[in-house]
């Protein structure tokens, strides 16, 4: 698929046009941002480890019934997507204490929560990606009340199907970020599922396998991913 002019630039991807109006080649990027973009960097092969990790979990969830986006990986960097109407809101499903959700409840991370909890947020890096809630949806036009509680039936299917895939490579999913798209009245699954926006925890070890080793200055960052993409590569997802 032939690369045409370029649609817009996120902090990890580039979206491009394509001869079909109805495709889109999403472009991975090595840049790293965190804080609300406030710290920036670089992780070696980034875009290389999070289009394939992305293209193979998009493919099993494909396989369970979920509907995403994905078409086909086309190169080391390049996803060949559906052109979606993003919904402008960010849903966030945690199984277990970590992150800002640890420090705004005052708890430690790590407390394996009784329920499944699933937050949203207002896609909007000058804002900071406020949190909010069905009100704010429909009340600014984000999306529909019946939009929402599809978005949030689809997360929790997405957990089951992840909870047990990462558990069956030794990684706890504790929590991670989904994003959705209209084609017509239909919402499917869009941007990436990858360690930038997924939290990973090793079930034996405890350790990092995400972006939080680039938050917190971890160090070996490019090693998680790959390992990350190896056990799921071994996994034998295809």
């Amino acid at each position: 698929m032939k690369q045409g002019a370029q649609i817009s630039e996120g902090k990890a991807k580039i979206l491009y046009e394509t001869e079909d109006k109805s495709l889109i080649l999403q472009y991975f990027k090595d840049d790293a941002t965190a804080f609300d973009g406030k710290k920036k960097g670089s992780i070696k092969d980034k875009g290389i480890l999070n289009n394939s990790i992305s293209s193979l979990i998009f493919q099993l969830l494909e396989k369970e019934g979920i509907k995403t986006h994905f078409v086909e990986k086309v190169s080391d960097r390049e996803m060949l997507i559906k052109r979606v109407d993003i919904i402008p809101i960010e849903v966030v499903v945690r199984n277990i204490t970590a992150g800002s959700l640890a420090k705004r409840m005052g708890v430690e991370e790590g407390r394996v929560m009784t329920e499944t909890i699933i937050e949203l947020y207002y896609k909007d890096d000058a804002l900071g990606d406020p949190m909010i809630n069905d009100y704010h949806v429909r009340a600014f036009g984000l999306g529909t009340q019946k939009e929402i509680d599809i978005c949030r039936e689809k997360a929790l299917k997405v957990n089951k199907i992840m909870t047990a895939l990462f558990d069956d490579v030794g990684l706890t999913l504790v929590d991670y970020k989904l994003e959705f798209g209209r084609i017509g009245s239909e919402i499917i699954l869009a941007d990436e599922i990858s360690p930038d926006n997924c939290r990973l925890w090793d079930k034996v070890s405890g350790e990092k396998m995400d972006k939080d080793r680039f938050r917190r200055g971890l160090g070996n960052i490019e090693e998680a991913y790959q390992e990350v993409l190896k056990r799921l590569s071994e996994k034998g997802i295809k």
